[in-house]
């Protein structure tokens, strides 16, 4: 009985020491909204009302240790660009993002195209033979043959020149 006891104060002495813990991360809004949390301080540019948690001193071996300080912008220009809010990595990965994606739109324009061109080949071909008066015949909805009479010939006529009209621009 003792033991449970014992266990059980102990866990909540342990517990209410966690919660009582300081945060170690920061917490801050930027200019968007955009919620960041990090172990590295905000960009200079943040606004102090724009920071929502700070990390407070953090205790190793018994030695109080301060925060990190804010990075100086004399440390170069990827450090200016990220206080002023701008990750050149990122903005590298956005760009290569941003041509892939238009070469793949370039590359599926160029495919349509060719499609279209097929198909105004085709159509064409077909209607050359149409008007020749050669003698067709057409598959059916019940997947039998039939010799193309006039109505039918005048219609495949038409299917092609529509086929014409939209492909061969």
């Amino acid at each position: 009985m003792r033991r449970t006891v014992l266990a059980l104060s102990l866990a909540a002495v342990a517990s209410l020491a966690w919660a009582q813990q300081s945060p170690s991360q920061w917490k801050w809004r930027d200019a968007q909204g955009q919620l960041h949390i990090s172990d590295m301080p905000p960009p200079a540019g943040v606004p102090g009302s724009a920071i929502l948690e700070r990390p407070t001193d953090l205790r190793r071996n018994g030695r109080a240790v301060a925060p990190p300080a804010p990075a100086k912008p004399a440390e170069g220009a990827a450090s200016a660009a990220r206080a002023a809010g701008v990750d050149p990595e990122l903005d590298a990965r956005r760009k290569k993002a941003e041509d892939e994606k238009a070469v793949q739109q370039k590359l599926a324009q160029e495919k349509d195209a060719a499609a279209r061109a097929e198909n105004c080949t085709r159509a064409k071909g077909h209607l050359a033979a149409l008007n020749e008066g050669m003698r067709m015949t057409r598959t059916n909805d019940k997947g039998e043959r039939e010799v193309l009479d006039d109505k039918g010939r005048a219609e495949e006529m038409q299917r092609a020149r529509s086929v014409m009209a939209s492909d061969c621009k």
